[in-house]
């Protein structure tokens, strides 16, 4: 049960990552770039997740890599987000 909901997960997250590109490939702009960046890695997450339900990854890599993802897509998102709006002058 769980392989197949991670399975479901990871197809869905790969739609979404088509999307993303096909929306990055129009618009061409650096906070489409970000996004898709990070939707790239929430599939990755799927993968490894899927890895280590079929035993070929350890469960140690698999936090860090999981964490280590977390984090890179926070990074990602916020920088997506700064890049959009420009910082406000006080009156």
């Amino acid at each position: 049960m769980l392989i197949a909901v991670l399975g479901l997960a990871t197809l869905g997250t790969l739609a979404l990552f088509f999307v993303a590109a096909a929306s990055t490939h129009r618009r061409r702009s650096r906070p489409y770039v970000l996004l898709t960046v990070a939707i790239g890695l929430l599939v990755l997450r799927s993968v490894v997740g899927i890895g280590t339900v079929l035993g070929a990854v350890p469960m140690v890599v698999h936090h860090l890599t999981e964490h280590g993802f977390d984090f890179l897509i926070a990074l990602l998102v916020l920088s997506a987000i700064y890049s959009v709006a420009p910082p406000s002058v006080p009156d």
